[in-house]
């Protein structure tokens, strides 16, 4: 609200531009409909585009596909170069390091790490047993209540059969080697820790986790100090100096170089495809 009310002030000032840098895009992960809830992304670039924005910059949105949403230029930077360099200085053996996805959906990201570092890759498929998949979030309340008087008697729906995921299989080999998660959000911890012990179960003797935004909500830095994994990297798109304080396991790649870079160019009205070579489909 403070951004759309500071977008609004310049417009109505009449400024000829009005350029927002948000490196973290809030809501990102809620840009598909699921069953009939709503696209909040989509509210989101309403909102900004109503307000006055007339160009983004961000970071690494969840799906590119939420620049489709704005009525303006949006201008999606990677981190991913920063993380790559990290991984090549700061990790001394990293060429017996193996790539993982946590899940097959982040299994492109790993693959487009792991073509970049030339290392193998592992997917980590199925779930455990007991995981309550999306009941905890809310949006199954108010519980639902079969009524046989709710349908008409001459219909007869059918009814789609849930999904079973099998328990929790590695497809790739990880033994004796430094696992290394990529994603591109680190809010609830679980499934990370989760990963984590499977990758220590077959045999990784090194975990490391490397995401570009660490919003690390409630716990997560105690749970990430208790866990089996070694280091957890993400960037500075999100303040987190608190949880770095509770958990020393933390480690932060400075991003703003990149930021800085795209807004001096779009002031002086310089071309901005210098900051996405060598950027692939699947980065």
């Amino acid at each position: 609200m403070e951004l759309l009310i500071m977008v609004y002030a310049c417009k109505t000032s009449c400024a000829k531009s009005i350029i927002g840098v948000i490196p973290y895009f809030p809501y990102s992960k809620q840009c598909k409909m699921r069953k009939r809830g709503s696209i909040v992304s989509k509210l989101l670039a309403s909102m900004m585009c109503k307000a006055g924005l007339t160009h983004l910059i961000t970071m690494d949105l969840h799906q590119k596909e939420i620049q489709g949403f704005f009525n303006i230029p949006v201008d999606n930077l990677r981190a991913s170069p920063f993380l790559l360099q990290y991984i090549q200085e700061e990790i001394p053996d990293y060429r017996n390091a193996v790539i993982v996805a946590k899940s097959p959906a982040s299994a492109k990201r790993a693959q487009s790490f792991a073509e970049r570092l030339r290392l193998g890759i592992a997917v980590i498929h199925g779930e455990a047993q007991d995981a309550e998949s999306d009941l905890v979030d809310g949006r199954h309340s108010p519980p639902m209540v079969r009524s046989v008087a709710a349908i008409h008697p001459s219909l007869e729906i059918p009814m789609l059969i849930p999904k079973e995921k099998p328990p929790i299989t590695v497809v790739g080999d990880v033994g004796g080697r430094i696992a290394i998660i990529v994603d591109d959000i680190i809010d609830d911890v679980d499934s990370f820790l989760a990963a984590a012990e499977t990758l220590k179960e077959r045999g990784a003797y090194k975990i490391f986790v490397m995401a570009t935004h660490g919003l690390l909500s409630s716990d997560a830095p105690r749970l990430i100090e208790e866990s089996a994994i070694d280091e957890v990297v993400v960037t500075n798109t999100i303040p987190h100096e608190v949880q770095k304080l509770q958990c020393p396991k933390i480690k932060t790649v400075d991003i703003s170089m990149i930021l800085s870079e795209a807004i001096r160019r779009i002031h002086n009205g310089e071309s901005m495809s210098y900051l996405f070579r060598n950027i692939g489909l699947d980065d």
